[in-house]
């Protein structure tokens, strides 16, 4: 599929549709699917959100704040790319929360090369740290572009390695914000020679529950993860299980059963994470089909689920049945369909009307869970 730059007019109304409070990135496929185009899906929201007992209205970006987003990451050097544009990564485009648009600067040409990905340990150890940077600086020669999210620890090790060849940080918050401060010569590096990516809007500042977003960023952009020292409950291992997923190959370094950076890995290599102490581990896995980008010709942003338009009153009526069935436990949205005996486009309306009013939470494969 050929794929075109959206207009002016569009890309503004796809960056305030995606900066519109309680508008994730499968909400905002939903709502693009339902309605057609973002400028449709703004007109219906206030209704959308009023129906599932908001009391407050939706609070959506205007024209000139996101006029004003553009003209500051032009300034960065950063370009705004949406879903459906060229420039958007093809692998990223691949998994079912692919975010609408992202900001990318300025060597976007990285991001059409092979690509691997190495996360580990904020408090690395020493071995940990040159694991990591002699991993990160042979598969940077052998062509590889390395991703990581620009942390403490091991992420710092593998950029500052893999920089002369070719490195892209992802990182949570916005592009203007400089996170760890101690690594503001390093952003600003990767900036002037690399590729940094977020899908944050300028000035948001990172917080906790951003950087799990980015952590499938992080995936998203790579066929494979390799994972350096990480604790268990780590971020990394949440980066690892989102790559397992969207269908990534998982690489882990074991450790010492000593340490407690060592845990998370060595249960990786346990549920059969490669073992990986060398480049050469990596690239025997990933093969030349592996990294090669997605198929152009594969339309990946096309909707997850095809949304007819139910009635009011069929909405109304099934309403009841649908919260009932749902709880703090995620749930799958083909089970809610079985279980309250609800056609999928009610189903569907519903949960879009329960996001919208700040009641549900959707989780990765489909699933979802109310708000406690």
């Amino acid at each position: 599929m050929r794929r075109a730059e959206l207009s002016s007019a569009e890309k503004i109304d796809w960056l305030r549709l995606s900066r519109t409070a309680g508008i994730g990135p499968i909400t905002f496929t939903t709502l693009l699917e339902r309605y057609g185009t973002a400028s449709a899906a703004l007109e219906a929201l206030p209704r959308l959100a009023e129906r599932a007992g908001r009391d407050k209205p939706v609070r959506i970006p205007s024209v000139a704040e996101v006029n004003t987003e553009i003209d500051k990451s032009g300034r960065l050097g950063l370009r705004l790319v949406a879903r459906p544009e060229p420039g958007y990564p093809k692998l990223l485009r691949e998994i079912e929360d692919a975010p609408p648009v992202i900001a990318i600067g300025r060597n976007i040409a990285l991001l059409e090369r092979p690509t691997v990905a190495i996360v580990g340990a904020r408090n690395a150890s020493t071995n940990g740290k040159r694991i990591a940077e002699r991993l990160a600086h042979d598969l940077a020669e052998a062509g590889l572009v390395v991703i990581s999210g620009l942390a403490r620890g091991i992420d710092t090790a593998a950029h500052r390695a893999a920089l002369d060849h070719g490195t892209v940080a992802v990182i949570a918050g916005g592009a203007d914000i400089v996170y760890p401060p101690e690594n503001a010569t390093l952003q600003s590096e990767i900036v002037a020679r690399g590729c940094l990516v977020t899908e944050a809007a300028i000035g948001t500042e990172p917080m906790a529950r951003h950087f799990p977003r980015r952590n499938r960023i992080i995936s998203g952009l790579a066929p494979g993860v390799i994972v350096v020292e990480a604790a268990r409950n780590s971020g990394s291992l949440i980066t690892a299980r989102m790559a397992l997923e969207q269908g990534r190959d998982v690489f882990a370094v074991p450790g010492s059963p000593l340490d407690p950076r060592a845990q998370g890995t060595n249960n990786l290599i346990r549920q059969g994470a490669v073992l990986t102490e060398t480049a050469d581990d990596v690239l025997q896995v990933l093969s030349s089909l592996r990294l090669k980008a997605a198929d152009p010709a594969a339309d990946a942003s096309k909707p997850l689920l095809s949304i007819e338009n139910p009635s009011e009153s069929e909405t109304d009526e099934a309403r009841r049945t649908i919260l009932e069935a749902l709880g703090p436990t995620p749930v799958p949205v083909d089970e809610l369909v079985r279980r309250c005996q609800v056609s999928l486009p009610i189903v569907l309306t519903v949960l879009l009307e329960l996001e919208l009013s700040g009641r549900l939470e959707r989780q990765a494969g489909q699933r979802v869970s109310l708000v406690t």
